[in-house]
């Protein structure tokens, strides 16, 4: 907690993410400190132990809440290796809503065991009044992974530019804007450069649990310093964070995560506004939609040209395994025996 106190006020966005934040029980106590530093506070779970949050959605209703949800009850279940896994993140959301929660949602990391079911998810999401945030799979060491490869990069990006077209139908702003961050996706999946730079170590900064400071949750080199040893100030403006930010402008990962393309889509001088090139995207698209017309994409991604992988290695799934747990401690080294992390 002493830890915590030194992240400052005055924060645009906070997520408490993981592993599982519903298995710390001083996960209100957290809350309690962060709720006040930050203009949206955010709790990203995989919605298993749904009831540890409603003491949390009772006192602050506003709290941000997502559940990881891969799709149908099948789906979901088979890709997270959850037994009753479906069942439980929608029946504790809606009770998380009965409580009074006004910003409640699922999670889908788009990919090919899910791909041909993102707009039925965001149907279902948007039926039951929830929010629906989507990703792909990118390798990191906050993931644990650096293996993680799509199978068919073009009949995702295919799916993705249906569930791009459902969220322009609606009236919801914030799903016109979720659209032009599918279409970053897109790209991301078939292997192209990020549609807008990132800005790593200038907008945000990922905190893992040992208080290590990093510019980003996929590169561990790129580390600013330690929370608990240091001030945040310190490591904010610290000699090495230049060289970094050096490093960040040249970095060839083609990552396209919520946070880093939020920031990224944000005008840096009037950040609750957007940049005018996402902007006039989403107008233009919005009303071709209205009158009846379709999205070229062809327009924005070159659909033909697709990465072409040399080690694809088939995801596992783990629904009738058993696993062990792998504990690790504060003097461990972290993260190398995963591999090289890099997305492309």
């Amino acid at each position: 907690m002493d830890t915590l106190r030194k992240i400052p006020s005055g924060i645009d966005y906070l997520n408490l993410t993981g592993g599982e934040p519903t298995l710390r029980k001083d996960l209100m106590e957290i809350v309690d400190l962060l709720y006040p530093k930050a203009m949206t506070l955010e709790i990203s779970s995989n919605g298993l132990l749904s009831e540890r949050l409603e003491p949390i959605i009772k006192k602050y209703p506003d709290i941000k809440i997502r559940f990881s949800l891969e799709g149908c009850e099948s789906t979901n279940n088979k890709v997270r290796g959850e037994k009753d896994g479906h069942r439980k993140k929608v029946k504790g959301l809606l009770r998380l809503k009965e409580l009074g929660g006004k910003d409640l949602g699922f999670s889908m990391v788009i990919q090919d065991d899910n791909a041909e079911e993102a707009v039925e998810l965001f149907h279902f999401a948007k039926k039951h009044g929830f929010e629906l945030a989507t990703s792909t799979l990118h390798n990191g060491f906050q993931f644990h992974k650096s293996d993680n490869v799509p199978y068919d990069r073009s009949r995702i990006s295919e799916n993705m530019g249906k569930l791009i077209t459902e969220m322009l139908k609606g009236y919801c702003i914030k799903n016109w804007f979720r659209a032009y961050l599918n279409l970053g996706l897109m790209g991301k999946v078939l292997g192209h450069e990020r549609m807008l730079k990132c800005s790593a170590a200038t907008d945000f900064a990922f905190i893992d649990p040992w208080s290590d400071v990093y510019a980003c949750n996929v590169r561990p080199d790129l580390k600013l310093g330690n929370l608990e040893n240091g001030a945040w100030n310190e490591i904010w403006s610290g000699k090495s964070i230049q060289t970094i930010k050096e490093s960040i402008s040249n970095c060839t990962h083609n990552c396209w995560m919520v946070g880093s393309a939020k920031t990224a889509m944000r005008h840096p001088k009037y950040v609750k506004l957007p940049k005018a090139g996402p902007l006039l995207w989403v107008i233009y698209n919005k009303l071709k939609i209205t009158f009846g017309g379709s999205i070229n994409f062809k327009n924005y991604i070159d659909l033909n040209n697709i990465v072409n992988d040399q080690h694809v290695v088939r995801r596992s799934y783990f629904l009738n395994e058993k696993t062990e747990k792998k504990l690790q401690s504060k003097n461990e080294t972290h993260y190398q025996r995963f591999g090289e992390f890099f997305n492309k």
